[in-house]
């Protein structure tokens, strides 16, 4: 009998193992991986880009100061954009003023201290933020590895992490460790560019990129055997590059660190054919030590908004109607590095991240709320005050947040012309204020926004009202009662018609829950 026993469960075991599916290097299998759960439902989470850059903490307003690298090595020419000719020519100067022009990117490593960096303070501001995942830049475009990478070091020449020079610290290990501890989950952002990794030279890549070298995307392996010797040259730097730096550092961040969310970027400009990543994802889903709960972004060449797991936008404005978890990643600023330039006007308020976050929400979407810390390791305070008066709202309102899904109609607007809402991927014009609480003239502005739990509707107003809240159209029989999160009373109401008509309190200023964004909780509608 015990025999037998043994018998069936080993061959139990050996059906779920093959039950288990296999996924294959083609868009088609990848993307029939049903999407981890948590991530739809953490709504909120913070970036975070830190790296050599943060010492120059540098860029023309309105640009990104971890590209300071790219910008300072910039070589201008009769085609470089009037935007690249301000971008270089800050930087340049920049750095001719404060570090000499015979200071050299490479050498901001013995500046990069980050001599006062504490993981678990972080981890406790994060905390504190009502966030519910962090994604740390493990790797941004110019090389430079938070991890004991030795395929950095080794492709550079050059002692090229965290741990060989700089601050001699497993930055990525500290933080997540950290971050963990906290029961936030916690990711790395990968970048799968190099911008000037010597086994793919900047000239092949600049050539690649501008057309010079007309490769076949259909028939890229004839490459490597082409007689053109500057093709082949660039195809087999590439082919280097993608196989000994590439595949190795993202497997061991994976293996080493098991990231909940993988956040790829640098994929713009070439397709995911030349970058090679349909294989490397497919190892992921069938290899990775955490390949249930892992999350990856639409970023492995050319294929956002078609292709991978959650889709993205950057000072963007997200979605609208789609099948399928968004994120909008923006920093507090202008810039996701440290741009020490940068003045209060240029941050947005606490209020705007606010109403930032309940609007993509309302739609659907996470928010990736972008920190730059400065090279020493400290995060601007005002930073930490713009989380940690989130946290603030989101410790009253976060049922309203927190594992909700869309209503059937995302907002309620007020009277007067309705104005268009620009969806954008990149730098969207998004005034969340003008849709608000600062309407211009004769324009509606969206008066309460909506979200739902199982058979409970959240109703959330960017302006407290006035005497009574009218929900119109609510199509319900049955209302279970109304109460204002934060608000210990129950709160009059009545059924009229298609609508619901809410007595608001009058509360003085020591009696709201909140500075701004009160949520009225309809319970247990029908539909």
């Amino acid at each position: 009998m015990k025999k037998l026993t043994l018998i069936m469960l080993i061959v139990f075991a050996m059906q779920q193992i093959t039950a288990q599916k296999i996924y294959e290097a083609t868009w088609e299998s990848l993307d029939s991986r049903k999407d981890p759960e948590w991530f739809s439902d953490a709504k909120f989470g913070i970036f975070i880009h830190w790296g050599l850059y943060s010492v120059p903490g540098y860029t023309a307003k309105g640009n990104y100061a971890e590209w300071y690298g790219n910008h300072l090595k910039k070589v201008l020419n009769e085609k470089s954009s009037k935007h690249d000719s301000i971008r270089h020519l800050a930087a340049k100067s920049y750095q001719d003023k404060v570090y000499g022009a015979d200071f050299k990117y490479s050498d901001f490593r013995d500046l990069f201290t980050t001599h006062e960096f504490d993981a678990k303070q972080w981890a406790g501001v994060f905390k504190k933020s009502g966030a519910k995942y962090v994604v740390l830049t493990s790797k941004h475009h110019d090389g430079y590895c938070l991890w004991p990478s030795k395929e950095a070091s080794k492709s550079f020449g050059l002692p090229w992490n965290s741990v060989e020079s700089g601050p001699k610290r497993d930055l990525v290990g500290e933080l997540t460790n950290a971050v963990r501890a906290e029961g936030i989950k916690m990711g790395l952002y990968y970048s799968i560019w190099d911008w000037y990794n010597p086994y793919w030279s900047a000239e092949q890549q600049e050539a690649l990129k501008s057309g010079t070298l007309a490769v076949d995307l259909n028939n890229i392996e004839a490459h490597s055997k082409s007689s053109n010797k500057e093709v082949k040259e660039s195809m087999d730097g590439l082919s280097k590059y993608i196989h000994e730096v590439m595949y190795p550092q993202f497997k061991e961040i994976v293996n080493n660190y098991q990231p909940s969310l993988i956040f790829s970027d640098g994929d713009w400009w070439m397709n995911d054919d030349l970058w090679e990543t349909r294989p490397l994802l497919a190892w992921l889903f069938n290899n990775a030590p955490n390949k249930d709960e892992v999350v990856i972004n639409d970023r492995w060449g050319q294929v956002r908004g078609e292709h991978g797991g959650y889709y993205t936008t950057e000072y963007g404005s997200g979605f609208d109607n789609i099948d399928k978890p968004w994120e909008e990643n923006r920093g507090i600023g202008h810039s996701f590095g440290y741009n020490r330039i940068e003045n209060l006007e240029d941050y947005k308020t606490s209020q705007e991240l606010v109403y930032v976050l309940i609007d993509i929400v309302s739609r659907g979407g996470n928010l990736l709320l972008n920190i730059g810390p400065r090279a020493d390791g400290l995060i601007p305070v005002i930073m930490q005050q713009r989380l940690i008066d989130i946290g603030d709202w989101l410790d009253v309102n976060g049922e309203a947040i927190y594992g909700t899904k869309t209503f059937g109609r995302t907002c309620q607007w007020s009277a007067g012309k309705k104005p268009s809402e620009v969806r954008g991927g990149f730098k969207a014009e998004y005034d969340v204020m003008a849709l608000t609480v600062e309407p211009k003239e004769g324009m509606a502005s969206k008066e309460v926004f909506f979200t739902q739990k199982e058979n409970d509707l959240y109703c959330i107003c960017p302006v407290y009202p006035k005497g009574k809240l009218i929900i119109k159209d609510l199509d319900t029989e049955i209302v279970e009662g109304v109460e204002m999160l934060g608000y210990d009373k129950p709160l009059e109401w009545k059924k009229q018609g298609g609508n619901i008509v809410i007595n608001v309190p009058p509360l003085t200023i020591s009696e709201v829950p909140c500075n701004f964004a009160w949520t009225f909780k309809i319970k247990n509608i029908s539909q």
